[in-house]
């Protein structure tokens, strides 16, 4: 059979594909499309039946996308230029480590003071950035499984801007001379640092979890479940468990350094991670029929 492939902006025709078959997948359109125009290589191609209709999957076959006869036609946008998930993970995840240590190391180079004498929370301040961070990049290079392959390559620039900068802002104010340490004192840092690293285990647990819902190479989806690892069990209550668990880390963090920068990136990690969460939870309603309804997206019972 002959599929047109049309500009799903102008409408224009871009090419037809000949030779095509029921069983053809998406992805083989992509790559025939690819060898005639080399710019579109299959990451950066988005195949639809509508104009504005949602992305094929891959995995999809010509036989399932019920084509009219004398009519057969799909329709391509450009997504851009595109750059690994991987990729843009490391780099968005590494610069907040040097950023907050230059801040930590480096306190005369910022402020221009060469001594001055810091109280304890700072140094566990810094110990539980790192900690984080660090977590991130190994997740990222040994846990993670990722559902797409690749993202617009300008996400790079917005998601670095974003955590570098918001590394350096508090940091910046937690390893200032003038830093105020928390009205408390121990009895506010240490039951807090204690939350921090239960709700990183929580985090890292949930990380675990997914990955092994997933086997290496696939793109399976099922509805997560507790497993026998006691942090597991949030997932009873809400769909991302590991956005609660990260956001508890950093509501542990702003109350242990006491610093209004850290609420800020709190509260903007709070909003973000809430709209992803939202997002997901929708997906799996929609997905599967049997998706335990009493779930929340990210809080228990309330949101």
């Amino acid at each position: 059979m002959e599929i047109e492939i049309l500009h799903a902006k102008s409408g224009k025709q871009i090419t037809r594909l000949d030779h095509v078959d029921n069983y053809s997948t998406v992805l083989d359109l992509k790559k025939w499309i690819y060898k005639q125009f080399p710019r579109y290589y299959p990451a950066r191609q988005s195949l639809r039946l509508e104009p504005k209709g949602r992305n094929l999957s891959d995995e999809e076959t010509v036989r399932s996308l019920d084509l009219r006869v004398g009519d057969r036609k799909l329709y391509l946008r450009d997504l851009g230029p595109q750059i690994g998930w991987k990729t843009v993970f490391l780099c968005e995840y590494a610069g907040p480590i040097f950023a907050y240590l230059l801040f930590y190391l480096r306190p005369a180079f910022i402020y221009g003071v060469t001594k001055t004498k810091t109280h304890p929370v700072v140094h566990i301040a810094f110990a539980c950035w790192t900690f984080h961070y660090v977590k991130r990049v190994l997740e990222t290079q040994f846990v993670h499984r990722f559902s797409h392959g690749t993202m617009p390559i300008r996400n790079i620039f917005k998601n670095c801007t974003y955590y570098w900068g918001f590394a350096a802002f508090v940091a910046y104010y937690i390893n200032h001379p003038l830093y105020t340490p928390p009205a408390y004192g121990d009895l506010q840092v240490y039951p807090a640092l204690a939350g921090f690293v239960i709700n990183e285990l929580g985090n890292l647990s949930i990380h675990l979890a997914f990955m092994n819902m997933r086997p290496p190479g696939t793109k399976t989806r099922s509805i997560p479940y507790p497993t026998g690892n006691p942090f597991t069990s949030l997932f009873s209550l809400v769909s991302c468990p590991n956005y609660t668990y990260e956001v508890g880390s950093w509501v542990c963090f702003t109350v242990m350094t006491q610093c209004f920068p850290a609420l800020l990136f709190t509260i903007a990690g709070f909003y973000q991670m809430t709209l992803w969460a939202i997002g997901k939870h929708r997906n799996y309603l929609k997905e599967f029929s049997n998706y335990p309804r009493s779930r929340k997206p990210i809080i228990p019972f309330l949101l």
